[in-house]
Protein backbone atom coordinates (compact mmCIF):
# COMPACT_ATOMS: atom_id res chain seq x y z
CA UNK A 1 0.00 0.00 0.00
CA UNK A 2 1.05 3.58 -0.62
CA UNK A 3 -0.66 6.84 0.33
CA UNK A 4 -1.48 9.97 -1.66
CA UNK A 5 -2.15 12.99 0.53
CA UNK A 6 -4.25 15.68 -1.13
CA UNK A 7 -3.03 19.01 0.23
CA UNK A 8 -5.14 21.35 -1.88
CA UNK A 9 -8.10 23.48 -0.90
CA UNK A 10 -8.26 26.95 0.54
CA UNK A 11 -10.00 26.37 3.87
CA UNK A 12 -11.98 29.57 3.34
CA UNK A 13 -14.24 28.95 6.35
CA UNK A 14 -11.14 29.35 8.56
CA UNK A 15 -10.37 32.80 7.16
CA UNK A 16 -8.72 35.11 8.15
CA UNK A 17 -6.15 32.67 9.52
CA UNK A 18 -6.31 30.46 6.43
CA UNK A 19 -5.05 32.42 3.42
CA UNK A 20 -3.96 31.67 -0.13
CA UNK A 21 -0.31 31.90 0.91
CA UNK A 22 -0.79 29.52 3.86
CA UNK A 23 -4.09 27.63 3.60
CA UNK A 24 -5.73 25.39 6.20
CA UNK A 25 -3.67 22.17 5.75
CA UNK A 26 -0.46 23.98 6.64
CA UNK A 27 -1.73 25.74 9.77
CA UNK A 28 -0.92 24.56 13.32
CA UNK A 29 -4.52 24.80 14.52
CA UNK A 30 -4.35 22.42 17.47
CA UNK A 31 -0.71 22.44 18.54
CA UNK A 32 2.77 22.97 17.17
CA UNK A 33 2.30 20.75 14.09
CA UNK A 34 0.12 21.62 11.12
CA UNK A 35 -2.77 19.40 10.04
CA UNK A 36 -0.63 18.30 7.06
CA UNK A 37 2.25 17.31 9.32
CA UNK A 38 -0.11 15.36 11.56
CA UNK A 39 -1.44 13.53 8.49
CA UNK A 40 2.08 12.55 7.40
CA UNK A 41 2.92 11.30 10.91
CA UNK A 42 -0.37 9.38 11.08
CA UNK A 43 0.15 7.43 7.85
CA UNK A 44 3.93 6.86 8.07
CA UNK A 45 3.79 3.78 10.37
CA UNK A 46 1.56 2.04 7.82
CA UNK A 47 3.33 2.82 4.53
CA UNK A 48 6.75 4.25 5.50
CA UNK A 49 8.23 7.48 4.19
CA UNK A 50 8.84 5.88 0.79
CA UNK A 51 5.12 5.23 0.46
CA UNK A 52 3.95 8.80 1.10
CA UNK A 53 3.17 11.09 -1.84
CA UNK A 54 1.68 14.57 -1.74
CA UNK A 55 -0.37 16.44 -4.34
CA UNK A 56 -0.50 20.19 -3.74
CA UNK A 57 -0.76 23.34 -5.80
CA UNK A 58 2.59 24.31 -7.27
CA UNK A 59 2.59 27.47 -5.14
CA UNK A 60 2.57 25.27 -2.01
CA UNK A 61 5.42 22.93 -2.97
CA UNK A 62 7.86 25.00 -0.92
CA UNK A 63 5.58 24.78 2.12
CA UNK A 64 5.28 21.01 1.71
CA UNK A 65 9.07 20.67 1.54
CA UNK A 66 9.43 22.95 4.58
CA UNK A 67 6.94 20.99 6.68
CA UNK A 68 7.88 17.48 5.49
CA UNK A 69 11.62 17.71 4.67
CA UNK A 70 12.09 13.95 4.86
CA UNK A 71 9.98 13.43 1.72
CA UNK A 72 12.09 13.61 -1.46
CA UNK A 73 11.14 16.06 -4.20
CA UNK A 74 9.92 13.32 -6.52
CA UNK A 75 7.24 12.37 -3.97
CA UNK A 76 5.68 15.85 -4.08
CA UNK A 77 3.50 16.55 -7.13
CA UNK A 78 2.61 20.15 -7.96
CA UNK A 79 -0.64 21.11 -9.65
CA UNK A 80 -0.44 24.31 -11.71
CA UNK A 81 -3.96 25.18 -10.56
CA UNK A 82 -6.57 23.48 -8.41
CA UNK A 83 -9.01 21.34 -10.40
CA UNK A 84 -10.72 19.55 -7.48
CA UNK A 85 -9.98 16.00 -6.41
CA UNK A 86 -10.70 14.01 -9.60
CA UNK A 87 -7.82 15.64 -11.49
CA UNK A 88 -5.48 15.36 -8.50
CA UNK A 89 -6.21 11.65 -8.02
CA UNK A 90 -5.91 10.91 -11.75
CA UNK A 91 -2.58 12.76 -11.92
CA UNK A 92 -1.23 10.76 -8.99
CA UNK A 93 -2.34 7.47 -10.53
CA UNK A 94 -0.67 8.30 -13.85
CA UNK A 95 2.57 9.87 -12.61
CA UNK A 96 3.49 7.81 -9.54
CA UNK A 97 5.25 4.68 -10.74
CA UNK A 98 3.96 1.85 -8.55
CA UNK A 99 2.83 -1.69 -9.48
CA UNK A 100 -0.50 -1.71 -11.30
CA UNK A 101 -2.20 -3.92 -8.70
CA UNK A 102 -0.79 -2.10 -5.65
CA UNK A 103 -3.34 -0.51 -3.32
CA UNK A 104 -3.44 3.30 -3.17
CA UNK A 105 -4.94 5.16 -0.23
CA UNK A 106 -6.12 8.71 -0.89
CA UNK A 107 -6.64 11.00 2.08
CA UNK A 108 -7.09 14.72 2.74
CA UNK A 109 -4.28 16.62 4.44
CA UNK A 110 -6.47 18.70 6.74
CA UNK A 111 -8.42 16.36 9.00
CA UNK A 112 -7.98 15.56 12.68
CA UNK A 113 -8.08 12.03 14.12
CA UNK A 114 -7.56 11.16 17.77
CA UNK A 115 -7.35 7.35 17.53
CA UNK A 116 -4.51 7.05 15.02
CA UNK A 117 -3.94 3.33 15.54
CA UNK A 118 -7.63 2.67 14.94
CA UNK A 119 -7.42 4.73 11.77
CA UNK A 120 -4.52 2.63 10.48
CA UNK A 121 -6.46 -0.56 11.27
CA UNK A 122 -9.42 0.74 9.27
CA UNK A 123 -7.14 1.54 6.32
CA UNK A 124 -5.71 -1.97 6.51
CA UNK A 125 -9.22 -3.45 6.40
CA UNK A 126 -10.06 -1.22 3.45
CA UNK A 127 -6.91 -2.37 1.62
CA UNK A 128 -7.98 -6.00 2.03
CA UNK A 129 -11.44 -5.19 0.66
CA UNK A 130 -9.89 -3.32 -2.30
CA UNK A 131 -7.75 -6.28 -3.36
CA UNK A 132 -10.55 -7.62 -5.60
CA UNK A 133 -10.83 -4.33 -7.52
CA UNK A 134 -13.51 -2.73 -5.37
CA UNK A 135 -13.49 0.99 -4.62
CA UNK A 136 -13.47 1.39 -0.83
CA UNK A 137 -14.28 4.48 1.20
CA UNK A 138 -14.00 5.08 4.93
CA UNK A 139 -17.28 6.30 6.39
CA UNK A 140 -17.39 8.23 9.65
CA UNK A 141 -19.98 7.03 12.16
CA UNK A 142 -22.37 10.01 12.47
CA UNK A 143 -22.91 11.62 15.86
CA UNK A 144 -26.11 13.26 14.64
CA UNK A 145 -27.99 14.57 11.57
CA UNK A 146 -25.19 16.87 10.37
CA UNK A 147 -26.24 18.71 7.21
CA UNK A 148 -22.78 19.95 6.25
CA UNK A 149 -21.45 16.54 5.16
CA UNK A 150 -22.21 14.17 2.33
CA UNK A 151 -23.52 10.73 3.31
CA UNK A 152 -22.59 7.20 2.24
CA UNK A 153 -25.68 4.99 2.24
CA UNK A 154 -25.31 1.27 2.87
CA UNK A 155 -26.95 -1.39 0.73
CA UNK A 156 -29.99 -3.13 2.19
CA UNK A 157 -28.51 -6.58 1.61
CA UNK A 158 -27.17 -8.41 4.69
CA UNK A 159 -23.36 -8.63 4.78
CA UNK A 160 -21.06 -10.03 7.43
CA UNK A 161 -17.93 -8.35 6.05
CA UNK A 162 -16.56 -5.24 7.73
CA UNK A 163 -16.55 -3.59 4.30
CA UNK A 164 -20.23 -3.03 3.56
CA UNK A 165 -21.58 -2.56 0.05
CA UNK A 166 -22.59 1.02 -0.78
CA UNK A 167 -25.96 1.70 -2.40
CA UNK A 168 -25.45 5.38 -3.18
CA UNK A 169 -24.07 8.73 -2.03
CA UNK A 170 -26.22 11.63 -0.83
CA UNK A 171 -24.78 15.16 -0.96
CA UNK A 172 -25.42 17.38 2.11
CA UNK A 173 -29.06 16.57 2.90
CA UNK A 174 -31.36 18.79 4.92
CA UNK A 175 -32.03 17.76 8.52
CA UNK A 176 -35.20 15.79 7.76
CA UNK A 177 -33.44 13.76 5.07
CA UNK A 178 -30.38 13.27 7.29
CA UNK A 179 -32.56 11.83 10.06
CA UNK A 180 -34.15 9.45 7.55
CA UNK A 181 -30.72 8.26 6.42
CA UNK A 182 -29.54 7.66 9.98
CA UNK A 183 -32.67 5.58 10.69
CA UNK A 184 -31.97 3.17 7.83
CA UNK A 185 -31.18 -0.40 9.00
CA UNK A 186 -28.46 -0.67 6.34
CA UNK A 187 -26.63 2.29 7.86
CA UNK A 188 -25.34 5.64 6.64
CA UNK A 189 -22.01 7.32 7.28
CA UNK A 190 -20.45 10.74 6.77
CA UNK A 191 -18.27 10.92 3.68
CA UNK A 192 -14.76 11.87 4.89
CA UNK A 193 -13.19 11.81 1.41
CA UNK A 194 -10.84 8.92 2.29
CA UNK A 195 -10.57 6.27 -0.44
CA UNK A 196 -8.68 3.02 -1.00
CA UNK A 197 -8.36 1.17 -4.32
CA UNK A 198 -5.93 -0.63 -6.58
CA UNK A 199 -4.11 1.63 -8.99
CA UNK A 200 -5.22 -0.36 -12.06
CA UNK A 201 -8.85 -0.47 -10.86
CA UNK A 202 -8.82 3.29 -10.34
CA UNK A 203 -7.47 4.02 -13.82
CA UNK A 204 -9.95 1.61 -15.40
CA UNK A 205 -12.81 3.18 -13.44
CA UNK A 206 -11.80 6.68 -14.54
CA UNK A 207 -11.52 5.49 -18.13
CA UNK A 208 -15.08 4.18 -17.89
CA UNK A 209 -16.76 7.02 -16.00
CA UNK A 210 -14.56 10.09 -16.59
CA UNK A 211 -12.57 9.39 -19.77
CA UNK A 212 -12.18 13.09 -20.57
CA UNK A 213 -10.20 13.67 -17.37
CA UNK A 214 -7.86 10.69 -17.52
CA UNK A 215 -7.33 10.87 -21.30
CA UNK A 216 -6.53 14.61 -21.24
CA UNK A 217 -3.90 14.06 -18.58
CA UNK A 218 -2.49 10.89 -20.13
CA UNK A 219 -2.22 12.45 -23.59
CA UNK A 220 -0.64 15.64 -22.28
CA UNK A 221 1.93 13.73 -20.22
CA UNK A 222 2.77 11.42 -23.13
CA UNK A 223 3.24 14.39 -25.48
CA UNK A 224 5.47 16.18 -23.01
CA UNK A 225 3.23 19.24 -22.92
CA UNK A 226 3.57 21.60 -19.93
CA UNK A 227 1.28 20.46 -17.13
CA UNK A 228 -0.25 23.94 -16.92
CA UNK A 229 -1.38 23.63 -20.55
CA UNK A 230 -2.79 20.15 -19.97
CA UNK A 231 -4.56 21.12 -16.76
CA UNK A 232 -6.26 24.03 -18.46
CA UNK A 233 -8.32 21.54 -20.47
CA UNK A 234 -9.31 19.34 -17.50
CA UNK A 235 -12.73 19.92 -16.00
CA UNK A 236 -12.94 20.58 -12.27
CA UNK A 237 -14.96 17.98 -10.39
CA UNK A 238 -14.60 15.76 -7.36
CA UNK A 239 -13.58 12.11 -7.43
CA UNK A 240 -16.92 11.40 -5.74
CA UNK A 241 -18.90 12.73 -8.71
CA UNK A 242 -16.49 11.47 -11.36
CA UNK A 243 -16.08 7.90 -10.11
CA UNK A 244 -17.57 6.89 -6.76
CA UNK A 245 -21.19 7.83 -7.42
CA UNK A 246 -21.56 6.05 -10.79
CA UNK A 247 -19.52 3.07 -9.57
CA UNK A 248 -21.79 2.69 -6.54
CA UNK A 249 -24.73 2.10 -8.88
CA UNK A 250 -22.78 -0.85 -10.29
CA UNK A 251 -22.22 -2.34 -6.81
CA UNK A 252 -18.45 -1.73 -6.94
CA UNK A 253 -18.11 0.56 -3.91
CA UNK A 254 -17.72 -0.58 -0.30
CA UNK A 255 -17.50 1.32 2.97
CA UNK A 256 -15.47 0.56 6.09
CA UNK A 257 -16.99 2.28 9.15
CA UNK A 258 -14.68 4.68 10.98
CA UNK A 259 -14.98 5.55 14.68
CA UNK A 260 -11.65 7.19 15.50
CA UNK A 261 -12.46 10.69 16.77
CA UNK A 262 -12.56 12.24 13.30
CA UNK A 263 -13.10 15.92 12.54
CA UNK A 264 -12.59 17.85 9.33
CA UNK A 265 -12.07 21.06 11.37
CA UNK A 266 -14.06 22.69 8.60
CA UNK A 267 -15.05 25.91 10.36
CA UNK A 268 -14.25 28.02 13.40
CA UNK A 269 -17.15 26.45 15.28
CA UNK A 270 -15.82 22.97 14.50
CA UNK A 271 -12.35 23.94 15.71
CA UNK A 272 -13.88 25.48 18.83
CA UNK A 273 -15.75 22.26 19.59
CA UNK A 274 -12.62 20.17 19.08
CA UNK A 275 -10.40 22.36 21.29
CA UNK A 276 -13.03 22.77 24.00
CA UNK A 277 -13.48 19.01 24.15
CA UNK A 278 -9.75 18.39 24.43
CA UNK A 279 -9.17 21.00 27.10
CA UNK A 280 -12.40 20.31 28.98
CA UNK A 281 -12.53 24.05 29.33
CA UNK A 282 -14.81 25.74 31.83
CA UNK A 283 -17.77 27.26 30.05
CA UNK A 284 -16.37 26.06 26.68
CA UNK A 285 -14.16 29.15 26.48
CA UNK A 286 -10.95 28.57 24.49
CA UNK A 287 -8.19 31.16 24.26
CA UNK A 288 -5.16 31.06 21.96
CA UNK A 289 -2.65 33.91 22.04
CA UNK A 290 -2.68 36.97 24.34
CA UNK A 291 -6.23 36.73 25.63
CA UNK A 292 -8.13 37.71 28.76
CA UNK A 293 -11.69 36.49 29.18
CA UNK A 294 -14.11 37.79 31.81
CA UNK A 295 -17.45 36.07 32.40
CA UNK A 296 -17.62 34.81 28.81
CA UNK A 297 -19.06 31.42 27.86
CA UNK A 298 -18.92 29.29 24.72
CA UNK A 299 -16.29 31.58 23.17
CA UNK A 300 -13.23 30.97 21.00
CA UNK A 301 -10.59 33.69 20.85
CA UNK A 302 -7.71 32.94 18.45
CA UNK A 303 -5.10 35.69 18.24
CA UNK A 304 -1.89 35.76 16.21
CA UNK A 305 -1.52 39.54 16.13
CA UNK A 306 0.44 39.89 19.36
CA UNK A 307 -2.19 42.32 20.65
CA UNK A 308 -4.04 41.67 23.89
CA UNK A 309 -7.61 40.58 23.10
CA UNK A 310 -10.21 40.90 25.86
CA UNK A 311 -13.71 39.42 25.90
CA UNK A 312 -16.25 40.50 28.51
CA UNK A 313 -19.64 38.86 29.01
CA UNK A 314 -19.79 37.28 25.56
CA UNK A 315 -21.81 34.18 24.65
CA UNK A 316 -21.45 31.95 21.58
CA UNK A 317 -18.86 34.11 19.86
CA UNK A 318 -15.82 33.54 17.64
CA UNK A 319 -13.02 36.14 17.68
CA UNK A 320 -10.05 35.76 15.32
CA UNK A 321 -7.39 38.46 15.46
CA UNK A 322 -4.61 38.46 12.84
CA UNK A 323 -2.13 41.25 12.06
CA UNK A 324 -4.36 42.71 9.32
CA UNK A 325 -7.89 41.39 9.92
CA UNK A 326 -10.17 41.13 12.95
CA UNK A 327 -13.13 38.72 12.69
CA UNK A 328 -15.97 38.80 15.25
CA UNK A 329 -18.64 36.24 14.49
CA UNK A 330 -21.69 34.64 16.07
CA UNK A 331 -20.69 30.99 16.51
CA UNK A 332 -23.92 29.87 14.83
CA UNK A 333 -22.93 31.83 11.70
CA UNK A 334 -19.37 30.44 11.44
CA UNK A 335 -20.15 28.70 8.14
CA UNK A 336 -20.89 32.12 6.60
CA UNK A 337 -17.24 33.19 6.85
CA UNK A 338 -16.85 31.68 3.38
CA UNK A 339 -19.34 34.25 2.06
CA UNK A 340 -17.09 37.04 3.31
CA UNK A 341 -14.16 35.53 1.42
CA UNK A 342 -16.28 35.29 -1.73
CA UNK A 343 -17.28 38.94 -1.34
CA UNK A 344 -13.66 40.06 -0.93
CA UNK A 345 -12.63 38.02 -3.97
CA UNK A 346 -15.42 39.56 -6.06
CA UNK A 347 -14.24 43.01 -4.98
CA UNK A 348 -10.65 42.06 -5.85
CA UNK A 349 -9.45 42.85 -2.32
CA UNK A 350 -6.69 40.27 -2.72
CA UNK A 351 -4.47 41.75 0.03
CA UNK A 352 -6.81 40.14 2.57
CA UNK A 353 -7.05 36.79 0.81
Amino acid sequence: MYAVILAGGGGTRLWPLSRRARPKPFLPLTGEQSLFQLTVERIAPLVGDAGIYVVAEEAQRGTVREQAPRLPDEQVLGEPVGRNTAAAVALAALVIERPADEVMAVLPADHMITDEEGFRRALGAAAEAAADGSFVTLGVAPSGPETGYGYIVGDDGTEESLARRVARFVEKPDQRRALELLARPAGAWWNAGIFVWRRDALLAGLQQHAPDIVESLRDGLAAGRPLAETYAAVRATSIDYALLEPASLEGRVRVVPLEVGWSDVGSWSALHAELAGRARSVGRTVAIGRVESLESEDVLVHSTSGRLVVSVGLRGTIIVDTPDVLLVCDADRAQDVRRVVDKLAAAKETEHL
